[in-house]
């Protein structure tokens, strides 16, 4: 897939007119992007913020990615060292490194401080389209149009395992309590594969219609609470009727790890029960494809990121479209919140990064 990214120069002081038409039952709210953010010569293709807050990853097709400093809007550093596309970012849990997969076969990490290459993971033999940090820091997730899903021990460089797939692997994330490894296929499946153990995800190659919830694990969140999460006890693919008619983009875990989002090429967006493989709603409203979902950290919100140009938020409980947001002139590619969940950084084909202040737009619904 090709897309033309929007040059920008000079002092970039280009005005962006953009509305946020937000429907509740007392009113209609117009409102602009906090912030803007140039200096990518083409397409924005990921962003994540950093687990404090302070400082946005961003990664371009113009094959860096760059720091942002959220507070100011300004650029912080910017990482040079892929020779392609850069596709993924991810900041380690606690924000001291950041992933990147790239069209150029290689996954990089990077020191966030100082901005120098930690390490490259060498081994996809096609483009890297998503990484994704184990909650406890120490394995990375990729996927890849070589078919592959891969697992790295990061404090080796060295690969742990890896499953095959029909079709490039467009996207991975685990569950908050890491014992599940979610993944969206070009096969047009979602897939959940069961951790820690190497040797039941080396087997793994065969997707089931259907499973019973497995063996729970119990986990401690920052803040000290107790979690109580199920996992299948083989890995499967929501292969049913209710499935996407086309390419899964993106897929997410709620933050309670009991359900999963996923983001097609058919323009819709699903939710799923993560224990049961139910289907629980369809989100529909995007008029072309879905590059990518993000839950709020709470698990109350969802954002959809469409080639359509706009971000929608939902009410994940009800399946309820919250707003739209607008402003991006081209596709946008990604979304991601912060972790207080006050704000939403969307990247698009027009080169920019959008800043939106979705804490206060949900609260006002």
């Amino acid at each position: 897939m090709s897309r033309t990214g929007l040059q920008l120069s000079g002092l970039a002081l280009l005005l962006i007119v953009a509305l946020v038409v937000c429907l509740s039952s007392h009113a209609v709210v117009a409102q602009v992007p906090l912030g803007a953010l140039f200096g990518h010569a083409n397409t924005v293709s990921s962003v994540a913020f950093s687990p404090d807050g302070k400082v946005l990853a961003s990664g371009s097709y113009d094959s860096s990615i760059k720091l942002w400093d959220v507070a100011s809007s300004q650029e912080l550093r910017t990482l040079t060292g892929h020779a392609d596309r850069v596709y993924s970012v991810a900041f380690s849990p606690d924000g001291r490194t950041l992933a990147s997969g790239s069209w150029d076969k290689t996954i990089r990490l990077w020191d966030v401080a100082t901005g120098h290459e930690l390490r490259t993971l060498n081994g996809h033999e096609q483009c890297v389209f998503s990484v994704s940090f184990s909650p406890d820091g120490k394995t990375l997730a990729s996927g890849s149009a070589d078919r592959t899903l891969r697992l790295w021990d990061l404090s080796t460089g060295q690969e742990l395992a890896f499953a095959w797939y029909t079709d490039w692997v467009r996207s991975v994330a685990f569950s908050a309590g890491g014992t599940v490894l979610a993944s969206g296929s070009d096969d047009e499946t979602v897939q959940l594969r069961v951790l820690p153990s190497l040797v039941v995800v080396r087997t793994l190659l065969v997707t089931f219609a259907g499973m019973t919830p497995g063996p729970s694990y119990t986990w401690t969140d920052p803040e000290g609470k107790t979690h109580v999460e199920y996992a299948p006890d083989a890995a499967f693919s929501f292969s049913r009727p209710a499935d996407h008619a086309d390419w899964v983009m993106s897929v997410g875990f709620s933050p309670d790890g009991k359900t999963v989002a996923s983001g097609s090429w058919d323009g819709a967006v699903k939710l799923w029960n993560a224990t049961r493989t139910e289907l629980l709603r369809t989100l529909s409203g995007h008029t072309d494809w879905v590059s990518c979902v993000a839950f709020s950290s709470d698990g109350r919100v969802l954002a959809s990121a469409s080639a359509d140009k706009t971000i929608k938020l939902w009410t994940v409980d009800t399946g309820k479209e919250i707003c739209t947001l607008t402003g991006h002139a081209n596709e946008v590619d990604c979304v991601a919140f912060s972790l207080d969940g006050k704000l939403l950084a969307s990247g698009s084909g027009d080169g920019t990064v959008l800043l939106w202040d979705v804490g206060t737009i949900v609260k006002g619904r």
